[in-house]
């Protein structure tokens, strides 16, 4: 049973200072992680890129939809990814995690028409072979654009997608999807929360919660959005928080 964990990029960082890693956060999500991983592992895991990548692809003017011809640009948000991608893959590997990374720029790319493509056959092998892949919101060369951010929910869509995931889930520094402070338990349109989602309070180029419960209803499978203290129990194979299914 195939599960796709995203590790939100506000949960592993402080998000509102320029590459800063929260450690204790970062400390309990890689816990939760190596004491659920099995034999084979079966989990692929992604992580958002916070205070990392955000920063760098604001500052440089490259969104999802606004790409960048200057390749030094473009070296300084994938550098910073791989900066925070390697923090993680440290994490897991002093607990034991037979994780490897995977980077979305090496192998991802749009069309003209902003059509996506990201190769997964190399995850698949390495699920096969008992690793855990770590992905991670990178960027991706972008036909009449240059290059462009793939955000870390568009990698767990294609992910879940290609690998037919039986279970995906995105740990968030929110309980679920809230409505007047209350966690919504259910989501199967979009139409039913489009008067509650809002964007990110931080620096996010990327769409917060708006994308992430847009892309999620693409997915065949069941997604859970839930927060730090519930990783745990969706590990376990529990449902926490919001989760969103479209019909």
């Amino acid at each position: 049973m195939t599960t796709v964990l995203k590790l939100g990029g506000s949960v592993l960082t402080e998000k509102d200072r320029a590459e800063t890693v929260d450690g204790p956060a970062l400390d309990r999500a890689a816990d939760a992680v190596a004491a659920a991983v099995g034999d084979p592992p079966d989990l692929v895991l992604v992580h958002g890129a916070g205070s990392f990548g955000h920063y760098e692809a604001e500052k440089h003017g490259v969104s999802v939809t606004a790409g960048t011809h200057d390749a030094g640009a473009a070296m300084d948000i994938h550098g910073s990814m791989k900066t925070l991608n390697r923090f993680v893959l440290d994490s897991l590997h002093e607990r034991g995690v037979p994780a490897l990374p995977v980077h979305p720029f090496s192998a991802g790319a749009r069309d003209a028409d902003a059509n996506l493509t990201l190769p997964t056959e190399q995850v698949a092998t390495m699920l096969g072979e008992g690793f855990v892949p770590v992905l991670h919101g990178d960027l991706v060369a972008h036909a009449t654009k240059g290059a462009t951010v793939i955000s870390g929910d568009e990698v767990i869509v294609e992910l879940g997608t290609a690998l037919d995931a039986e279970r995906v889930g995105l740990c968030s520094t929110v309980p679920g999807v809230l409505r007047d402070g209350e966690v919504i338990p259910r989501i199967e349109s979009f139409d039913e929360v489009a008067d509650v989602l809002g964007g990110s309070d931080a620096t996010d180029v990327t769409g917060g919660m708006t994308g992430k419960v847009e892309q999620l209803l693409d997915l065949d499978a069941p997604a859970s959005i839930f927060e730090l203290d519930d990783l745990d129990r969706f590990l376990s194979g529990g449902s926490p928080g919001t989760t969103i299914e479209g019909t």
